[in-house]
């Protein structure tokens, strides 16, 4: 009798390597696989791995070892950004069998076949030079049948003088519209309600094809399988008016929008190399705000760039205090190896840093608890997800307020409107349904 093959996944980053982890999840159940949790035993054990951090890089060697401990016979195979950057130092880890850079990760079943056949007793290496891939492999995610994250872009040609991606990821391309507007109504066939459009650079959308995001946009407006879509992520200086209008006119389309400010400071910005300044980023929320007053926008800020004295990082603080945001994602900066601002004088203590990412969370919680309280007494359609803690269940209004209220199954994927009646000590809101 066969024994049974194995394998268990663990997935390090953003929303982009979730949504492909499940497409390679998938390849390996078409090759006779079954998908186990990462705390147990497994045949194979994939690690999808993130780059954008020296503590991205920490975490990876930290699941790495954890993974042997728990699959000690396991064939463990470590892909993705990480493996892009640095293949040579992932293979000389500790019970480490394969690697696989950008491209070749989605071949991984093949390698892995390979792997087995010439029974290789060291790491088996593919494609991780810093090269420029060319190629787009579709995926989305459908872990969790509330949403999926779909891919529909991927690499970026943006540079900015801190970031690995374009090495990691390549250049910026895409899938034509058709062949996404396919992916998404099969994920509609699956009975999931949410979309979330995942990328490096989602509104660079078209580099490959000749079309626009906001083509893109009003293509998948017209699923009718799927309730709602969410713009995961968005740069300041390519949202349009046009975009904003017509999210604001949508039936589909989640009045929410998430812009990678990265600095208050426009000295900062330019030392950054971003494509705006902080004006321009004004500008948009304005917009936004002035035609949807109920809009939730995130942004995603950077303390502790080369050069940021204590007088850029207090331009930073009041420019978001006085701008109308909702909340913030907040990182220090680390060095990457091979990027323009690993040279730059002026380094910031980690001391400092920590200091200075306090200060812009705790600003953060204000603003998100700011803008869940002006949401209070107003109805919003929710969906529901399988999540549960202490009793409570929780899910997201289209603005992107979390609410909690007591577990019911029945609940469970299911959208329903509900009345916003107040904050609760957990930071949530409660609900009247």
């Amino acid at each position: 009798m066969e024994t049974a093959k194995t394998v268990s996944f663990y997935t390090l980053g953003c929303k982009l390597n979730f949504a492909e982890t499940s497409t390679i999840s998938r390849n390996f159940s078409d090759h006779g696989y079954s998908r186990v949790e990462f705390s147990e035993a497994a045949n194979v054990v994939v690690i999808n791995t993130c780059s954008v951090t020296q503590l991205a890089d920490k975490k990876c060697r930290h699941i790495i070892n954890k993974a042997v401990r728990t699959s000690p016979n396991a064939i463990i195979a470590v892909v993705g950004c990480y493996s892009q950057l640095k293949p040579e130092e992932i293979a000389a880890l500790n019970g480490v069998d394969i690697v696989l850079g950008t491209h070749e990760k989605f071949k991984i079943v093949d390698h892995i076949e390979e792997y087995i056949h010439k029974n290789q007793s060291v790491a088996l290496i593919h494609s991780c030079e810093i090269v420029q891939v060319e190629s787009f492999n579709t995926s989305f995610s459908l872990f969790d049948r509330t949403r999926s994250f779909l891919k529909v872009q991927d690499g970026c040609d943006f540079h900015c003088s801190y970031c690995t991606i374009p090495m990691a990821r390549g250049k910026s391309r895409n899938p034509t519209i058709e062949q996404v507007v396919v992916e998404a109504k099969e994920i509609g066939k699956q009975g999931i309600k949410e979309v979330v459009l995942t990328g490096v650079n989602i509104a660079d959308f078209g580099k490959s094809t000749g079309e626009t995001f906001f083509e893109l946009i009003r293509q998948l407006d017209l699923i009718k399988d799927i309730g709602q879509f969410r713009i995961s992520s968005i740069e300041p200086n390519l949202i349009t008016d046009e975009i904003i209008q017509f999210v604001a006119d949508s039936k589909h389309f989640a009045p929410h929008f998430h812009m990678p400010l990265q600095s208050g400071c426009n000295e900062i910005l330019g030392l950054m190399g971003r494509r705006y300044k902080r004006d321009l980023f004004a500008n948009q929320v304005k917009t936004i705000k002035t035609i949807m007053p109920h809009a939730c926008i995130g942004a995603d800020v950077i303390v502790g760039f080369p050069g940021e004295t204590d007088g850029h990082f207090l331009d930073t603080f009041n420019f978001l205090k006085d701008t109308d945001i909702s909340y913030l994602h907040v990182f220090s900066y680390s060095e990457r190896q091979n990027t323009k601002a690993i040279n730059l004088p002026g380094k910031v203590m980690t001391k400092e840093k920590d200091s200075r990412s306090r200060i812009l969370i705790e600003l953060s919680e204000k603003k998100r608890a700011l803008f869940y309280q002006e949401n209070i007494g107003k109805e919003y359609m929710v969906l529901f997800e399988s999540q549960q803690s202490k009793g409570q269940m929780f899910g997201f209004t289209s603005n992107y307020v979390k609410v909690e209220t007591k577990f019911n199954k029945s609940l469970i994927n299911k959208v329903v409107n509900v009345k916003l009646s107040g904050l609760l000590p957990s930071g949530n809101v409660d609900i009247i349904y």
